[in-house]
């Protein structure tokens, strides 16, 4: 099979260049189920890699943890959140464009007038990650780590995707956040966080001041993508719970400044610059 030929070469070069054989196994699995590109069962990935099952479901396992494979009800295993967001930064069908280009252009411009940090994000199943930023070319910038997960809780940036993600998913990650077991104030806290939900959804957008960082603030909008702009991730002006069933949301823009950078005062023209930037590249 093509998977288990390439692990083989691939122990043939391991004479002239060290690697890691587990990862290169596990990839292997993840080759075969991408290149098979529909549920497989275990036995048939066993198959196709030439190994015992109970080995393959140890790799699958791992992969599952980080989402780069995931088991459906059936006990079918597929790809995961992660190579589907690795495939739609590298296949796009809009005017067939790099998308994360597109939203690393916008980032720019964005930075350029508001002299701000600016951050891209993409909702996974643990939540919100940050997969590009732009640094101001100041001297006080505040940029996040790609490859951070942003809390749903404390930033703008999770609030947002919070507001936009089915409440059946929400509730146990913000629950997390909480850290408390204890039922009445899971209950009140939830009813607070509705509040805000509703709120953001109004508005279209979320904002933190110094919820994370004393002193920094945050303004974070959704990602509107053209074919999605008649049904998904367009901002609401109801607050109806029922809006946030229907509007699952994939990517945002955070800007992030001092508050004198980015002041609370002026959100309001901040957000009108930042949306007038984004609909010349058509993604608000």
């Amino acid at each position: 099979m093509p998977a288990a030929k390439t692990l083989l070469d691939s122990s043939v070069t391991s004479k002239n260049q060290s690697g890691v054989q587990s990862l290169e196994i596990g990839l292997s699995i993840l080759d075969v189920l991408i290149d098979r590109n529909e549920p497989m069962m275990l036995k048939d990935i066993a198959e196709a890699m030439q190994m015992h099952p109970a080995k393959s479901h140890r790799y699958l396992v791992s992969l599952i943890r980080k989402d780069y494979a995931r088991k459906l009800d059936d006990g079918r295993y597929g790809v995961g959140d992660r190579v589907n967001a690795l495939a739609s930064l590298g296949h796009t069908g809009f005017n067939q464009n790099n998308l994360l280009a597109r939203l690393t252009q916008v980032a720019n411009e964005i930075k350029d007038t508001l002299n701000c940090g600016v951050q891209i994000a993409k909702w996974f199943s643990e939540g919100p990650i940050i997969i590009q930023s732009v640094e101001p070319d100041s001297p006080i910038s505040i940029i996040t780590r790609i490859g951070s997960r942003m809390p749903l809780t404390t930033s703008a940036t999770g609030q947002l995707f919070a507001s936009y993600q089915p409440d059946v998913i929400i509730q146990p990650l913000v629950a997390a956040e909480w850290q408390t077991d204890n039922e009445a104030i899971i209950t009140e806290k939830w009813q607070n966080f509705s509040h805000l939900q509703a709120k953001i959804r109004t508005q279209g957008y979320a904002t933190v001041t110094g919820d994370m960082l004393m002193g920094i603030n945050a303004i974070t909008i959704p990602v509107i993508l053209p074919q999605l702009a008649s049904s998904a991730a367009k901002p609401s002006t109801s607050s109806d719970k029922t809006v946030n069933e229907a509007l699952p949301l994939e990517y945002a823009i955070t800007i992030i400044g001092t508050t004198e950078q980015l002041p609370m005062s002026e959100q309001h023209n901040v957000v009108e610059q930042i949306l007038a930037i984004a609909q010349r590249y058509q993604i608000a």
